[in-house]
């Protein structure tokens, strides 16, 4: 059998320093993705959403596991896409009107074949809220700038602005803000959370 690191593949994507923001170029993936709306430390919207999305990315990984493909590989980390209709609410930090996709990455190999397949899979097993609302898209960023911040959410701030700054000094920031949680957030102490703070631009 053989088996993939993604997380090691795509090293310069998900394991950015936490030292300096870089730049990188982010080529076209594909993702499990599901949009929605609300603050996402009280949004049952947003709980419904990880959850299909972690449901449908291992019934993914243990069919092309058992046989499909015969390879393994591990689940990559959930990705949230943020942004809200009117920004200066995003940046006032009203989150009850925040905009946001979250997703998965999903290996090369996968179809969209397979993921009707784990879709059904998921569905009559376990039927959960949000299955009607995945999708499986190609995502491409292209020229984006990115840092590793560590430390609870609510800190995140000065991060951000670190990566608005390198942008604004050579360029126009464009497209979403885009965060990579690559800490379980449920066993991990918060000052240790990792998550990476990317921003595409022009």
């Amino acid at each position: 059998m053989e088996t993939i690191d993604l997380k090691k593949e795509f090293k310069h994507l998900y394991q950015p320093s936490p030292k300096e923001v870089v730049l990188v170029e982010v080529p076209e993936m594909n993702f499990l993705m599901v949009d929605g709306k609300g603050d996402p430390n009280s949004s049952q919207e947003y709980a419904e959403a990880v959850e299909v999305l972690f449901q449908v990315s291992y019934a993914l990984k243990f069919k092309v596991k058992k046989g499909l493909l015969a390879i393994d590989y591990g689940v990559m980390p959930l990705e949230g896409l943020w942004w809200a209709e009117d920004m200066s609410v995003f940046t006032a930090g009203d989150k009850s009107n925040w905009l946001w996709t979250m997703m998965i990455m999903q290996p090369k190999f996968v179809t969209s074949e397979m993921v009707e397949w784990a879709i059904q899979e998921v569905k009559k097993k376990k039927n959960p809220a949000a299955i009607s609302k995945l999708r499986f898209e190609a995502y491409a960023e292209g020229k984006a700038a990115q840092i590793m911040h560590i430390g609870p959410f609510s800190e995140e701030g000065p991060t951000v602005e670190k990566v608005h700054q390198f942008i604004d000094a050579i360029g126009e920031r464009r497209g979403n803000h885009h965060e990579i949680y690559l800490t379980d957030i449920r066993k991990a102490d918060p000052a240790k959370w990792k998550t990476v703070i990317r921003q595409p631009f022009i």
